[in-house]
This record gives structure tokens, C-alpha cells and sequence, in this order.
């Protein structure tokens, strides 16, 4: 018998057994895995390179290493020397599978690359930047007076500014000399108001200086590139997180980090590399120096902030979670490896709780609960979900473990969001008959030009807003009953309802010419289920610590939360029930927030101030989450009404599976109970 190896591919998730000698290349094609590839594997293009784990990894209950591939070839060998090749990785072409392996496609090797969808939110911040430059003229030196340079500089600053009590790092003063020289006694000189330091001096007039806000999330990264007297966003970018392919979710990371010996270091430097890269590539495209930044601001949850400051998360897998901190951080960019200004500055907006980080800080920063009268819910929805709850009296705050499903992972035809993508649908009720958008037209499925439209990248299949409202819209059309079960029976009305062993799956787009079909399956609907039931948990929980039974207002922030039709949020039971004029998505409000502390150093102080009286509630050792989780699981929830959805959208009567004979969910035969 062939001996046979296990492949688990990152970020897909999609894995198979295959014979060894099987080409990494070949394998991800049989798996509909997205690699890119032009040269028909000959090593040539090189857009198919891979990052071999390394270690174990529990989540696929799996020991990866770069040795269970085989040798690298002439082949590779030939393309490093002409064209270069990041240590690590691999010609998925050439490496042949010898062992079990966990295999990582980064963004670069994938044909439909990330839609990084964090914007920056145009918001009206006041400027009060804690970092400002001063152009100053210098006495020139001379026989009779020796001064150093340093003090001629300290005697313009209090002459001219009125600005005492000064002092600078070494590493400005080597560069002082000549920059003086250069400038003709004419220099600009940065002012770090938090500790009263000169970090960079440059020659002349320097008109513009920038600083970047960074919302590190545990899939993808956002960083904005802002001018610091103006608050201007000059540059938007974003990248995957490179730390992907140690797991898709927290806790697999922190898993990592406790098997692996050296793993969070491995971690911090795929991330504090990945950040140099993302800056590099921002002052690229905004025309202007690495040395021209001088700050950077960052928020993220409580993992990602340890991880990027390089320190051991293993604390924050299991009860009582602790911090390592949870104040705010300043420290100079040298300290996390960041290639900017001489003496640039970094500041890190401060955690929570250990499952409530910088991120949430961010949140309420930006969305100021605690200045209004009225209660306000704030879901940060990803792969772990922040809650907070309260007003000017009182927040509270919780997390969720939601998982990736949100995000298109685990989902039988899901993906992240790309062009080709489904993001948006709609299901006819008598024909059951759908109708789509994909990321990258404007156009639905039905309209003319549809298919011309698309013609670049055909539709590949479904992302996390899509899923959404696919589930939402097949409840909605009778298709999906209270429970969540596909209703089998329907497949004599419509082909659309299609046999899937011993459960039904609901055919969207039947591929053509070598595009894939997209299907909702019963086992994406399940994953769907966990994750808005933990979710809706979560809120119930705040909801009763402040003994209320509806918030006046929802704000649904992060990128899914951004891109996602309130409606179907709740027509899924995702959040509850509210006015949905009431129901705003706030955008990218962790980012936001990170803006704020970047371009006001007020907001530092307030945001340090704020956390402080934040009640944490741990989902995990409270008696009635189970409960709740429970009930949130039905469509939109088995035992809560929602009025005021009910006003906008006929809800269906409620209807459960019963068991098939032999007590199997989801079997041909299904009696229907009506509620």
C-alpha cells in the first residue's frame, strides 16, 4: 500500500491525505486550494512559493516540519540565484509532500488576494499631535564662544518657542552636526511632549511629518498613514497577518507558543517584520522617508498585543487569563524592530482584560459610550468578538470566542474577502431562486453585463458577509427551519435543494468551466449557529449584569461588522433585538480610536482613564452563558421575540426538524412540528 501524508493548507483550512512524492502544487489544486501559478510548474514564475510549519499544532492534531518535504531542487536553487527568495519558503512546485504537513499560502502566492476591508472612517479629530516639529534658527559657533552645537540648539528652542528643558538620545545627537551644517543654522527639530525629547533634526524648513495608526488584528492588519499637523489621511493599506500560519485563531496560536519552545518569538518576528514591510510599502506609495515617520499607534487584542511587544502570551491561555499589563505603552520603535524616525516613538493604547484588549480601548475611544446618556451595545465582530455595554454611569465589556466562520474559514465554499467573492444575496421565496453580487462588481447576478463584468475573476466563493446573509435568506424563504436545519423536503420544489449524504445543502452557483460551485451546507449553517450564539450570549450576559432587558443603540465595528447588512444580522440573531434605525455600522472603530490616540494626546489620557472602570465579565465562569448559548442557537433565537424586526421583515413561523427514523438529524424523512 502507497504510503499516504496529511496536508492541512493556511488560511483555507482545507486538507487531505496524499501519497507521498504528491507536489505541494498538485495537492492544493486537487483541493481547490488558491495558489498562483503560470509557469505550468517548471520554477520559473515563482508565485507559487510556501511557508512549511513548523512544530505542533494542535488544532489539526498534527506535528508539521520543514524537513517532511522533500530536498530543494536545482530548480529552486536556480531561481534564488536569479531572482531571490525569503528564507523559509518553498516552490510549492518543485517541494514534494514526505510528511505530515501544515502549509501556509501567503497573500503574495494566492491568485485572489485579500480585500484588507479596514478603512479609515473620516471623523473629526481634534489635533493636539504628542509629538510637534519647530523650525528654529541657531547661533553658528566660534572661536570665542565654545557651546556645543546641543546647547545652541536648546538656547534657539527657549528663544524662539519658549520651549525648556530639553534633552535628546544619542542616536539624534550623531546626526545633529550635520543637519546644522546642511541647514545653514537653519533646522526643524521633533518634540516628543511625553518625556520632553528631540527625536529627529532635520536641515531646513521640514513641512511635513506623518505618523501611523495600526489596527493589528489577529487575520488581517490595517495601518493608516496620517499627516500629523493636519490629521489627514494620506495613505490606507493592509495586509494578512503573517502569524496565520501558526493558526487561525488565538488560542491555536497561544497552543503553538506552548508546544513550540521559541514559538512566540517565531511570532514576533513574522509580525514586527510584517510591520516594517507595511510601513516600507506606505511611505513608497505616499512619495516620502521612513525617517519622515515619527510615531505609530497600535491596538489589538490581548494576544496580538503581546505578541507584537515580544512578550509570552501562555498566561492568557487559561483561566485567570492575566495581563502582563493592561495600562497604555510608550516606548521608542527601535524597542518592537520598527525601521522609522532616528528616535520615532510607538505608543500601545491599553488592554482590558485578557480576553478584552487595546482593540476594545480603541472601540470606546472612538465611539465614546461612556459620554452618553443612552445604554450602548459596541460588537467589535471577528474571530474572537469584544462586547461592551453601559453609558457615562457604567460599561461593561465581555468577549466571545466566535471563531473564523465570520470570516468565511470553515465554511465548505467560504474564503476570505476577494475579488470573486459572493458578499451579497438574495433568495427568492416561491422559486428559491438565488441572486448575487460578487467583491469586484456592482452588478447582481441577474443583470446584463454580469458575467462580462466578472469575466477577470468568475466567482470563487463566498465570504463572510455573503454567509451571512445566505443563512438569513434561506430562513427567511422557508428553506432553513427555527433549528437551523436545511429542510430536505423542499428538494421536490427546487433542484436548488441538493442531497449531501445524510443532510441537504442549497445550491448558489453551479460552476462553470473550471469555476467552483458554491454551496451553503447543513455544516455551514451549524458553524454559523456557534458562532452568532456566542455572540448573542455574550450580549445577553451584559445585558442582565446591567438589569436591562433592550439597549437604546447598537454600533457594530471591525471590518466584518463594517461590511455586513444590519438586518441580517438580526433577522440571523446575531445581536438583538432593536430599532433598526438604531443599528449603525461604526466602522472600522478600533482603527479609529488608534487615529485618535495617534493626533491627540488628550485621548491617550482619556482612554487610560476610561478602562479603569470598565467591569469585566468572564463569559467563561458564568453559570448562565451555557443558557443562553442554548437559546441563541435557534433562527433568530428559540425563546426571544423581536418586535421590532417584525416591523421591518415577516419572520417565519417558528419550525423544527424532527429526528429521522434512527434518530439521525437532517434524514430524507423529516416530520415538521409547527410553533
Amino acid at each position: 500500500m502507497t504510503k499516504e501524508a496529511l496536508i492541512v493548507f493556511t488560511p483555507s483550512g482545507r486538507r487531505g491525505h496524499f501519497p507521498i512524492g504528491t507536489p505541494v502544487l498538485t495537492a492544493a489544486r486537487s483541493l481547490g486550494v488558491d495558489i498562483d501559478s503560470v509557469c505550468g510548474g517548471r520554477g520559473i514564475c515563482g508565485r507559487c512559493k510556501v511557508q512549511p510549519g513548523d512544530g505542533e499544532f494542535a488544532k489539526h492534531k498534527i506535528t508539521s516540519s520543514p524537513e517532511h518535504l522533500s530536498d530543494v531542487t536545482k530548480v529552486e536553487d536556480r531561481y534564488a540565484e536569479k531572482k531571490g527568495i525569503k528564507a523559509g519558503l518553498r516552490l510549492s512546485c518543485q517541494a514534494q509532500i514526505e510528511g505530515d504537513l501544515v502549509v501556509d499560502v501567503p497573500p503574495e502566492s494566492q491568485v485572489h488576494k485579500q480585500v484588507v476591508r479596514k478603512r479609515a472612517d473620516v471623523r473629526d479629530i481634534e489635533i493636539d499631535p504628542p509629538i510637534r516639529t519647530y523650525f528654529i534658527e541657531v547661533e553658528e559657533p566660534d572661536m570665542h564662544n565654545p557651546k556645543g552645537d546641543w546647547e545652541r540648539i536648546q538656547e534657539a528652542l527657549e528663544a524662539q518657542w519658549d520651549i525648556r528643558d530639553v534633552s535628546c538620545d544619542l542616536r539624534t545627537l550623531q546626526g545633529l552636526q550635520v543637519a546644522l551644517r546642511k541647514g545653514n543654522w537653519q533646522v526643524t527639530v521633533a518634540l516628543s511632549e511625553h518625556d520632553r525629547k528631540i527625536i529627529s533634526i532635520w536641515p531646513g524648513l521640514k513641512e511635513k511629518v506623518y505618523g501611523v495608526a495600526v489596527d493589528l488584528g489577529s487575520t488581517t492588519v490595517a495601518a493608516h498613514l496620517c499627516d500629523l499637523s493636519t490629521g489627514e489621511v494620506t495613505v490606507s493599506s493592509g495586509i494578512m497577518n503573517p502569524q496565520i500560519r501558526f493558526g487561525e485563531d488565538l488560542m491555536s496560536r497561544v497552543s503553538y507558543v506552548m508546544m513550540n519552545p521559541g514559538g512566540d518569538k517565531d511570532m514576533t518576528a513574522a509580525v514586527q517584520d510584517s510591520m516594517n514591510e507595511l510601513f516600507g510599502s506606505i511611505a513608497e506609495e505616499a512619495g516620502i522617508e521612513r525617517s519622515d515617520i515619527l510615531s505609530a499607534t497600535f491596538v489589538g487584542n490581548p494576544v496580538m498585543h503581546h505578541l507584537f511587544l515580544g512578550i509570552d502570551p501562555t498566561e492568557l491561555g487559561g483561566a485567570p487569563f492575566a495581563l502582563t499589563l493592561n495600562s497604555g505603552l510608550d516606548l521608542y520603535a527601535r524597542d518592537v524592530n520598527l525601521d522609522i524616525a532616528t528616535d520615532g516613538r510607538v505608543y500601545i493604547l491599553p488592554c482590558i482584560a485578557g480576553h478584552v484588549g487595546a482593540d476594545t480601548a480603541g472601540v470606546i475611544l472612538s465611539e465614546g459610550p461612556h459620554m452618553l446618556d443612552e445604554i450602548s451595545l459596541l460588537c467589535d465582530v471577528g474571530t474572537n468578538a469584544e462586547i461592551v455595554l453601559g453609558n457615562k454611569e457604567r460599561l461593561l465589556a465581555c468577549s466571545s470566542p466566535t471563531g473564523p466562520a465570520f470570516e468565511g474559514a470553515q465554511i465548505s465554499s467560504g474564503q476570505r474577502a476577494a475579488p470573486g467573492a459572493i458578499e451579497r444575496l438574495r433568495i427568492d421565496p416561491e422559486t428559491l431562486q438565488p441572486r448575487f453580487r460578487v467583491i469586484g462588481s456592482e452588478k447582481w447576478s441577474d443583470e446584463d453585463g454580469f458575467g462580462d463584468d466578472i469575466k477577470s475573476t468568475g466567482v470563487t466563493g463566498i465570504c463572510g458577509s455573503g454567509i451571512i446573509e445566505a443563512v438569513a435568506e434561506m430562513f427567511l424563504a422557508g428553506i432553513i427551519l427555527t433549528d437551523g436545519t436545511i429542510d430536505g423536503s423542499l428538494a421536490a420544489k427546487s433542484e436548488r435543494i441538493i442531497p449531501n449524504g445524510k443532510t441537504f445543502s442549497y445550491l448558489i452557483h453551479d460552476g462553470v468551466e473550471g469555476e467552483p460551485s458554491v454551496t451553503v451546507t447543513q455544516n455551514d449553517v451549524r458553524a454559523i449557529q456557534l458562532a452568532k450564539a456566542a455572540l448573542y450570549a455574550g450580549v445577553k450576559l451584559l445585558m442582565e449584569k446591567m438589569e436591562i432587558e433592550q439597549v437604546d443603540r447598537i454600533q457594530l465595528a471591525g471590518a466584518f461588522g463594517s461590511h455586513i447588512d444590519v438586518k441580517y444580522a438580526m433577522v440571523l440573531g446575531l445581536i438583538p433585538d432593536c430599532n433598526l434605525e438604531r443599528v449603525k455600522s461604526a466602522g472600522n472603530a478600533a482603527g479609529t480610536g488608534a487615529r485618535m490616540a495617534l493626533l491627540n494626546k488628550k485621548a491617550r489620557a482619556e482612554i487610560e482613564g476610561v478602562i479603569q472602570r470598565v467591569e469585566k465579565i468572564e463569559t467563561a465562569v458564568e453559570p448562565k452563558f451555557q443558557e443562553h448559548f442554548i437559546n441563541a442557537m435557534g433562527l433568530p433565537n428559540t425563546v426571544e421575540s423581536f418586535p421590532n424586526l417584525e416591523t421591518v421583515v415577516k419572520l417565519p413561523e417558528k419550525r423544527v426538524a424532527e429526528p429521522a427514523e434512527g434518530g439521525e438529524e437532517g434524514g430524507r424523512r423529516r416530520r415538521r412540528r409547527r410553533g
